[in-house]
């Protein structure tokens, strides 16, 4: 129930509501009505990476708007993608959040130890 998980995680009811909605419309959760109703993964959480949540939930995954996979689009004050060292130093920052954030999924969070995860990330 969404009341119970925005209790137990300390998250507003509304906020939640809304994550979820967003999920469901892009086919990583359903909803059911009734007493036994809720929210239930329709993909299982090892096919499910925090970049495809993230992305969902916010958009775009880039530093810079120049960067972006999914929503490009060239900076207002842009002298030329090639000769931008802001680009190229920024460019490195996107490709391993992306890396870690797509290769990273819900069933290694629940499943790892919290240092076994920091350990992965510095290596």
């Amino acid at each position: 129930m969404i009341s119970e998980i925005a209790v137990q995680q300390n998250i507003p009811k509304k906020f939640l509501e809304q994550i979820l909605l967003d999920l469901k419309h892009q086919g990583i959760v359903a909803s059911r009505r009734g007493k036994q109703g809720g929210y239930l993964l329709l993909k299982a959480p090892d096919e499910i990476t925090f970049g495809e949540v993230l992305r969902i939930m916010d958009g775009p995954i880039a530093p810079l708007p120049c960067l972006s996979i999914t929503a490009y689009r060239q900076c207002d004050d842009c002298d030329g993608e090639q000769n931008c060292e802001i680009r190229h130093v920024f460019a490195k920052v996107a490709e391993a959040t992306r890396r870690v954030l797509f290769s990273t999924t819900i069933a290694d969070a629940v499943s790892e130890p919290e240092s076994a995860q920091v350990t992965r990330l510095l290596a």
